[in-house]
């Protein structure tokens, strides 16, 4: 499988001109511990970038629909029409809304999370990088990375990414999948092109 540096993919999403209104907006989607948040965040250190993670924006564990939609109504949708963005942010400990959060003006925003590449606002991303690896892999990274917590809450969220990604085609509709399994360096990572 090929592989590009992660300097080489910062250079091609700076390169890469906005979908619609003046940012370039990447999405960084797929199943949950896939590798999506290390990915934004080496890319973020890259470009200098804001990170709008939907960890933020999802109302519980039964909102990853809800969490795609608040991400395209509040923040891509306004981007795309050069309009200020800002987004609601759940409390997981309240398990309510929170304060509002407004996002940085910036060349470049990067979108991550599951749902983050949603055709409810795929008009306004420049870019969309699905990120994968094998289930086992995937869960046992979620439990490394969440604890015993995220256990009960595991096949309750993967029904929710499978019905999402089966009728909305996001690995299909991918400029470029990155299989986080596949072994290589930590400047690097190995691509497909669709």
């Amino acid at each position: 499988m090929p592989v590009i540096t992660l300097d080489d993919l910062a250079a091609r999403i700076r390169a890469t001109p906005p979908a619609a209104g003046s940012t370039t907006i990447v999405a960084v989607d797929g199943p949950s511990g896939a590798g999506k948040t290390i990915l934004a965040q080496r890319l973020a250190e890259r470009l200098d970038a804001p990170v709008v993670r939907l960890d933020e924006l999802y109302p519980g564990w039964d909102g990853l629909a809800a969490g795609a939609k608040a991400l395209a109504e509040q923040v891509l949708l306004p981007l795309a029409e050069d309009r200020p963005a800002r987004y609601q942010r759940w409390d997981w400990d309240r398990d309510d809304y929170g304060e509002w959060v407004d996002v940085p003006s910036a060349p470049v925003l990067l979108v991550e999370g599951c749902g983050s590449g949603s055709t409810l606002g795929a008009r306004a991303l420049a870019l969309l990088l699905w990120v994968e690896a094998p289930a086992a892999l995937r869960h046992q990274r979620g439990l490394a990375r969440d604890g015993e917590a995220y256990r009960p809450h595991w096949q309750r969220w993967a029904r929710q990414e499978d019905a999402l990604f089966a009728a909305e085609r996001t690995r299909e509709r991918a400029d470029l999948i990155i299989d986080t399994s596949v072994p290589h360096d930590a400047c690097e990572v190995p691509i497909r092109v669709p």
